[in-house]
This record gives C-alpha cells, sequence and structure tokens, in this order.
C-alpha cells in the first residue's frame, strides 16, 4: 500500500514538472523581468489548493471537467499576464490550446499506434 501510494505521487510529480510548466515560467519570467526560483516557488505554493480542485472536478465530472477547469486557470493567467505583456498573454493562449488538442489527439494517434 505505501509503495503503491509513493510510485503513483511521485509519477504525478514528475508530470507536473513538465515542459509546459518550464515554458510557461520561460515566457512569465522574460516578460515581467522577475527572478525564476521565486516565481517558481511562491507559483509552486498557490497551486496546491488548485491541483487539489482540479483533482476534484476530475473525479466529480471526468476528464472534461478538470481540463475546462484547467482552461479557465490557463485563460485568466492569460488575462494576468497581459497586464505585464500582451505577447506573454496570447502565447499562454496558444500554449493552452495546444494542451487542449494534444489531450483529444493523444488518445486517438495511441489507439492507432497500439492496438
Amino acid at each position: 500500500m505505501y509503495s503503491e501510494i509513493l510510485i503513483t505521487s511521485i509519477a504525478f510529480a514528475l508530470f507536473i514538472v513538465c515542459p509546459r510548466m518550464a515554458g510557461m515560467l520561460h515566457v512569465i519570467c522574460e516578460n515581467s523581468k522577475m527572478p525564476l526560483f521565486k516565481t517558481a516557488f511562491l507559483g509552486s505554493l498557490i497551486a496546491i489548493p488548485l491541483i487539489l480542485f482540479m483533482v476534484w472536478m476530475f473525479a466529480k465530472f471526468g476528464v472534461v471537467g478538470a481540463l475546462i477547469f484547467c482552461v479557465v486557470t490557463d485563460m485568466l493567467a492569460a488575462y494576468l499576464l497581459k497586464s505585464i505583456s500582451y505577447k506573454a498573454g496570447f502565447e499562454t493562449i496558444i500554449i493552452a490550446a495546444f494542451v487542449f488538442l494534444a489531450v483529444k489527439v493523444a488518445p486517438l494517434i495511441s489507439g492507432v499506434i497500439i492496438q
């Protein structure tokens, strides 16, 4: 039991640390001139309740509910970032669109390749 929760939790942590997060951190810090580590640390603390709410949305409404919540948070981030830079806000919207598209297309592609 303990090893399973540890393995699944480590796997989830590794998914959270993903190229999208690095890309968004780069966009935010490059356009705001804020320090990388301070932004990442404080942002990570703020994200904990949001992640838990996303998990609740998934448990209650499935992947579509969780995706809707995630798209809303991306749009809120884009809105906040536009006060720093319209380019940063627009890049956030583009990245969100690619993530949403990937979640929809990945099962189709894997279904064709792995039968």
